[in-house]
Parts: structure tokens; C-alpha cells; sequence
């Protein structure tokens, strides 16, 4: 059963004439007439009863007048809604985001692409870098925002996007207050809370063993404002990437000697093909101006 034969059929149930129904679907009465035929002959039996200059529908006919109409009104239901994703007016679009990334380096970003796309509806899904790859590899995500400590797997598009510094926070009066940058060694001693989802907590763990440094772990949280908070409140220090939101009363420093960075980066599967949604989100993404976007460091480090 062919939809144009069913588009046919609808036309002349409206127009109740054969010639009327043809120029109203732009094809030849013939053609028409003969599209009726073979959807009659599929049916096994007449749908329309022709008398002189009138049509009239048959029992037959207006048994299945609404059951072609549903056809028709879910087909076109689908070119709507399929043109309307494709032309980004009702497109849905998941992208991950690394817990640990705070969203001052990107608020610019997503203003911009909101103004401009206005029909694509975004959700951000937080979580850490193993979990955002599992859901990427199944397809739960479009794309991922997220860094590492170690290479990416080799079945992910890396694009790298920025660098961020690792800071140290300290409630305010603190001892470190007295350095525009700490050296590892003056951490000594301290009372660390630890976060996490730290990425970097191995990897920072193993810097201080190599410079000698023992720091005595505290609290522990999953939550980043709670372990903020919890500095601010004078429990402890915590190293913190350079662009997190940070809580009242604390006080940040870049870590120095050694100096400690992370890449952010845009994760997505290789060979994977995008949809609209997807390929404008990875474009305005890779050409936004992340080395010349103004972002004042910190609020020179919270003075």
C-alpha cells in the first residue's frame, strides 16, 4: 500500500470529485483514478461509487476514511518533527561535564550558543571522568567536557580547549597568605581535606611524596562546596583547580615549585557521525576564544 494512494483517497473523500482531487494532489485524473483502482484491488473492495458527476464514499470507505487519515496525520507528525531537528528548532543535545570543572570558563560559551540556537535544548551531565566515558561510549552522552591525569583511550577525538592552573585554598589569615605562590614544601604539616573526585589526587599525592612533604588527610567529600566550606571554616587546605567557583572567605594561591596544570578538553567518539545538534554544539565549541576570553585570575586570588 503505496501513502500517495492513501493521500489520494483523502482527496477525493474531500473534494467528492475525481478531477478536483487530482489538481489538488498535482497529478493527472488518470493517474489518480488509477491509484484508487489498485488501492481498491489491495483492499478487495470499491471505495468510492461514481455517478455521472458525483462520488460517493462507500460503507467500505468511510469504514477506513480514519484510519488512512491517522496514517496520514502520523507521517506528516514524523517530516515535523524530523525537520524540526534537523533545522535545530526542537533538537536535544547531552553533554558531560567533569564534576571537578567549575563554570566560569564556560558561561560565556553557553550564552553565546543559546542566543544563536535558540531551539536546541541542552542538558549537562555531571560526573567523573570514568563515568562520563562509560556514558559517551554507549551513546548516553553527545559529547564530554572532562580532563585527565592519564591519556584518553584511543577510541575517543580529544580536542584540547584550555589549561588550569591547581591552586591552594586556605581559610583567610592563614599562614600561606604570606605567598603569591606556594612552593609544594611550605604545605608540610597541613591538615589536608581531600576531594574526591580529584582526577589529580594521585597524581598530586605522588608530587608531594617526591618532594618530601606529608600532609595529614582529614575530611573527605564528595561534594567540591562542602570541602570549600569546610576550608573557609579553618579545618584544613585543599588544592583546587584555578577556574572552580569559589565559596566566601577563602583564599586561593597557584601552586609553584612545582607549578601543577590540567588540560580540558572535548571528548567525543571516534568515527561516531553527529547530528546537527551535536556537530553545531563540537563547532562553536572548538572556535570559541578560550586563550583570548577575558577572565580575571580568581579575583586576584581573593585578596
Amino acid at each position: 500500500m503505496d501513502i500517495h494512494h492513501i493521500r489520494y483517497f483523502l482527496a477525493v473523500c474531500e473534494t467528492r470529485n475525481f478531477t478536483r482531487a487530482a489538481q489538488k494532489c498535482n497529478v493527472t485524473q488518470p493517474a489518480l483514478s488509477r491509484a484508487i483502482q489498485q488501492l481498491e484491488d489491495e483492499i478487495g473492495g470499491l471505495l468510492f461509487r461514481r455517478e455521472r458527476n458525483l462520488t460517493h464514499i462507500t460503507d467500505l470507505g468511510n469504514l477506513l476514511r480514519p484510519r488512512f487519515q491517522q496514517v496520514q496525520d502520523e507521517l506528516l507528525g514524523v517530516k515535523s518533527e524530523a525537520s524540526k531537528f534537523l533545522c535545530l528548532n526542537d533538537a536535544h543535545l547531552k553533554v558531560g561535564i567533569m564534576c571537578t570543572i567549575g563554570p566560569r570558563r564556560f558561561t560565556g560559551l553557553l550564552t553565546d550558543f543559546n542566543l544563536g540556537h535558540k531551539g536546541i535544548q541542552l542538558q549537562l551531565v555531571e560526573g567523573i571522568p570514568a563515568r562520563l566515558s562509560e556514558l559517551l561510549e554507549q551513546g548516553e552522552l553527545d559529547v564530554a567536557i572532562m580532563s585527565s591525569a592519564d591519556n584518553f583511550p584511543e577510541r575517543f577525538d580529544v580536542t584540547p580547549l584550555f589549561r588550569e592552573r591547581f591552586m591552594l585554598a586556605f581559610p583567610a589569615g592563614h599562614r600561606l597568605s604570606q605567598y603569591d605562590a606556594i612552593p609544594i614544601s611550605a604545605i608540610d604539616g597541613e591538615i589536608y581535606l581531600r576531594r574526591v573526585n580529584c582526577e589529580y589526587w594521585d597524581y598530586l599525592t605522588d608530587l608531594c611524596d617526591a618532594q618530601g612533604v606529608s600532609t595529614i588527610v582529614s575530611y573527605s567529600s564528595e561534594r567540591e562546596d562542602w570541602i570549600q566550606n569546610l576550608v573557609a571554616g579553618g579545618l584544613g587546605i585543599c588544592f583546587i583547580p584555578e577556574y572552580s567557583a569559589v565559596v566566601p572567605g577563602l583564599q586561593v594561591r597557584p601552586v609553584a615549585e612545582p607549578e601543577v596544570t590540567r588540560e580540558v578538553c572535548l571528548v567525543t567518539v571516534a568515527g561516531r557521525r553527529f547530528s546537527p545538534a551535536v556537530s553545531t554544539f563540537v563547532g562553536a565549541v572548538k572556535s570559541y576564544g578560550w586563550a583570548t576570553t577575558p577572565l580575571t585570575r580568581q579575583n586576584e586570588y581573593l585578596n
